[in-house]
């Protein structure tokens, strides 16, 4: 049985014009997750996600790296129960 949750993931550091949201729905679409990242006026980018924890899990180890011209100087994740409102998962 799926162990489903809910992450809000906010990282900051050199992340905006390095491709970092299409890095992220790269690995999402892959490991089957649902939601949605964008860029935020701060500089940070925003990803929601819903799915299996453990896939989450290595989702959020790929965000803490990143693309090859990102620098993430910080990761914050803030868990939640999940609450099925994403069909698929995008960029924002």
């Amino acid at each position: 049985m799926e162990n489903l949750k809910r992450a809000k993931i906010i990282v900051n550091g050199l992340v905006q014009g390095v491709g970092f949201r299409y890095f992220v729905i790269r690995h999402a679409q892959r490991l089957g997750l649902k939601g949605y990242t964008e860029n935020l006026y701060t500089g940070e980018v925003l990803t929601e996600v819903e799915g299996d924890t453990g896939l989450i899990q290595e989702l959020i180890k790929e965000i803490k790296i990143g693309p090859s011209y990102a620098h993430v100087k910080n990761c914050v994740v803030e868990w939640s129960e999940c609450k099925n409102e994403f069909n698929s998962f995008e960029v924002r």
